[in-house]
This record gives structure tokens, C-alpha cells and sequence, in this order.
């Protein structure tokens, strides 16, 4: 990739970025973009989640699973949209990719950790979901933008 196509947005960025007035804001920090992406790739975790809940899965196994669909999700949304021009080649790209993954196994360990904790305390599973989806969100948004996507 060239340097100059590596400050290019990706087609959504551009479109989020045209939208108007108070809505732009959505493009104009690293932060709103990452709460976008999460928004979307949480809508995938709690899908699987409450799915899987609802079929008697135990909680801790079904944060697992569903958290471990939002990474795919979020990687893509990641890459191309909320750090754009971000993305390495080649090598770096691997282990770009690796520092992501290591990221979402920290988010997932806090997520199960506290998801297993707080039901075995008798919170119920979608509050122990909310809980653990508030502190693993910016664990690894700042790991990811000072660490992996800088």
C-alpha cells in the first residue's frame, strides 16, 4: 500500500463523514468511530449471548462465544473505518493483526471474568453483560489506539 492510500477512508468513513451537522461528530474522533464499531460489533455479542442463554448455555460460555463474534466483527470495522490508514502490510500487518488479537483476549478475559462473577453473585446475565461490556470497552479502546493502531 502506498503512503498515500493509507490515508484514505474506507467507503463508510466517507459517508459517516458527510452526514450532517451533529452527526459528523461520529467521524471526527478515533473515539465516536470505536464506539460505532463496538455498537455494531456489540449487537452481535449480545445477539449470541441471549441466544445461547436462552438455550441454558452457561453464562461464562455464552460471553465467550458471543464476545469472540464481535472481534471478527470488530476487526473489520477496525481496520477500515475507525483507524483508517492504520492498517500495516505484509509482516507488520501479522502482527498488527496479533496485537488486535491480544487485545480481544483481554477484553474477553474481563468480560468473562466479570460476566462469571457477578451471575455466580446473582446479578442477572444481561446486567453482568452491561457491566463487563462498560469496563472492557475502554481497556481495549486505549490499548488498541496507543498500542496496536498507533
Amino acid at each position: 500500500m502506498d503512503r498515500s492510500s493509507q490515508h484514505q477512508r474506507s467507503v463508510v468513513g466517507l459517508w459517516v463523514g458527510r452526514l450532517p451537522g451533529p452527526l459528523a461528530i461520529l467521524n471526527r474522533f478515533s473515539l465516536t468511530r470505536y464506539l460505532l464499531a463496538s455498537v455494531v460489533s456489540l449487537a452481535f455479542d449480545v445477539a449470541l449471548f441471549m441466544v445461547l442463554v436462552a438455550f441454558l448455555v452457561d453464562p461464562g460460555w455464552a460471553s465467550a462465544a458471543g464476545y469472540s463474534a464481535g472481534i471478527v466483527v470488530h476487526w473489520l470495522i477496525s481496520s477500515s473505518f475507525v483507524f483508517p490508514g492504520k492498517a500495516r502490510d505484509g509482516a507488520a500487518l501479522q502482527l498488527q493483526r496479533l496485537g488486535f488479537i491480544g487485545t480481544a483476549v483481554l477484553g474477553l478475559g474481563i468480560t468473562v471474568a466479570m460476566v462469571s462473577w457477578l451471575t455466580s453473585a446473582g446479578a442477572l446475565p444481561v446486567m453482568a453483560k452491561a457491566a463487563a461490556v462498560a469496563v472492557s470497552f475502554f481497556a481495549v479502546y486505549l490499548t488498541r489506539k496507543y498500542g496496536v493502531f498507533r
